[in-house]
């Protein structure tokens, strides 16, 4: 394969038909100075990062701005009154109160509770959330793992749960379905992703209120939404918020956040209690009382050395504009979505097929595809895996921990995987051809805060230099993993 550098696209020669699809992309040329001065390593590096949906990328003055903190200063744990505990207690507690401002959230209303990732705050949710016999869990076909795991949660106590399906090419999720997924029952939790992390679809936020009005309580995942699209709690109210920072802007990891309605968090009972959750406890009385507050659900010792740096990064991002963000990235979307369509093999076949919309309407940044060879076979994602990444490029292969979304785009039959449940296989492998399939997921292109035009014209050099008129040898590849 010919070496794909960085300098042989540039950004300065922008053709005008681009221009005239996109006409507000100069309006991100701050995002171009950005590149060349806080996200310089990529270039330096030889990088081509496309998996802004797996992490954000740190710019150099978030990491200057944790370096300065800790050398200017002494933090201990939160949980006492001493000097270092009381300077470590007031940056956390001024982070909660930038996360609200970020969101527009009133603190009256909302409460800001930190977690590991998104996935610890589902977890929370689903651990606390009152199921039982009479409530139902109604979720989209199309969610992230750590919100299909809720439903073992809402089992164990007796609760139905139901899945939205996803229909038609834009594999999106229709209105009538989830009303009348909704109207069924007494009411429970609702839960959905703002947006898909493997379609990139913008579900409406609108059914936060219709699922208000027909008594469900509603969870958003927003962690792929955040990254690049403003999200106003004081417009839009969802009872529960899923968060991961570092989808956000890079840095820090290991910090994410539940935000809560606090009359819906009321609601809530944690099934055990830790350091730091209570407010009094007895041994040998065998007896406890929760924190009043927020602090009820946050385990143990806080990350209080990084928590400040999600205060950094949003301060960051606003600095920059989420707008100018969201802008970038609908931009350079509709150009890769045009140029992954207009792939052909010389035979006339399409080389692309692109699962999700084609377009940029109500659609993020997250392209998912697969590769299909002269003879319209799928190309194994494990090829694209092997070839990008002796090219530097970071993208992403698999299912994306949504298998919902997953088994929509490649049409798995519901009785299919019913009857493959109870059948032992030792790998994926064995699994795909017992239904079936040719490959065990897609590749996924994601661009993000720091991606120029010149990313996407070098992905797509890529895709034509390797795959056009080409059977891609499979030789080499790693057997899939156990299922």
């Amino acid at each position: 394969m010919t070496e794909l550098k960085a300098e042989q696209i540039s950004d300065d020669n922008i053709d005008g038909d681009f221009l005239a699809r996109y006409p507000d992309y100069p309006l991100t040329r701050r995002l171009d100075e950005l590149r060349a001065t806080d996200y310089a390593y990529l270039d330096a590096g030889g990088h081509l990062y496309l998996d802004y949906g797996g992490a954000g990328l740190p710019a150099d003055g978030q990491i200057s701005a944790h370096a300065a903190r800790m050398r200017g200063n002494c933090f201990g744990n939160p949980h006492s009154s001493n000097p270092t505990s009381a300077s470590a207690t007031e940056l956390v507690e001024h982070t909660r109160a930038r996360i609200l401002a970020h969101f527009n959230a009133s603190a009256d209303e909302y409460a800001a509770i930190f977690t590991p990732n998104a996935s610890g705050a589902c977890r929370l949710i689903g651990e606390s959330y009152r199921f039982d016999r009479e409530s139902r869990y109604v979720l989209t076909l199309d969610n992230h793992n750590s919100v299909n795991g809720i439903r073992e949660f809402a089992r164990e106590h007796g609760a139905g749960t139901e899945y939205v399906p996803m229909r038609g090419p834009d594999l999106r999720t229709e209105a009538g379905d989830v009303r009348a997924a909704l109207g069924k029952g007494r009411g429970g939790l609702f839960a959905f992703p703002a947006q898909s992390n493997f379609t990139g679809v913008q579900h409406p936020l609108e059914w936060i209120d219709l699922a208000h009005e027909n008594g469900y309580d509603v969870l958003l995942d927003a962690a792929a939404y955040v990254p690049t699209n403003r999200l106003d709690l004081g417009v839009t109210h969802p009872d529960f918020v899923s968060v991961s920072w570092y989808k956000v802007f890079g840095y820090p990891t290991g910090v994410g956040c539940l935000i809560a309605r606090r009359e819906a968090l009321a609601r809530l009972r944690r099934p055990w209690f830790a350091g730091g959750t209570i407010q009094a406890v007895s041994a040998q009385g065998d007896w406890h009382v929760l924190a009043g507050d927020e602090t009820a659900f946050e385990d143990g010792t806080l990350n209080f050395l990084a928590i400040p740096d999600v205060a950094v990064g949003i301060d960051w991002v606003e600095g920059i504009g989420v707008d100018t963000i969201h802008r970038r990235v609908r931009c350079l979307t509709g150009r890769l979505l045009d140029r992954l369509h207009g792939l052909r093999h010389t035979n006339g076949r399409p080389m692309v097929e692109v699962y999700g919309p084609h377009d940029t309407d109500r659609r993020g940044g997250t392209v998912a595809f697969n590769f299909r060879d002269p003879d319209g076979r799928i190309v194994d994602e494990r090829v694209v895996e092997r070839d990008s990444a002796a090219l530097g490029i970071s993208l992403r292969t698999g299912c994306f921990c949504n298998p919902g979304a997953g088994e929509a785009a490649f049409v798995i039959d519901r009785d299919a995987l019913m009857r493959s449940a109870g059948r032992r296989v030792d790998t994926l492998d064995e699994h795909l051809r017992m239904l079936g399939l040719p490959s065990g997921g897609a590749v996924r292109v994601s661009i993000g805060l720091a991606s120029n035009l010149a990313d996407v014209e070098r992905f797509v050099r890529f895709a034509e230099q390797t795959y056009r008129d080409r059977r891609p040898s499979h030789q080499g590849l790693k057997a899939r993993e156990r299922c």
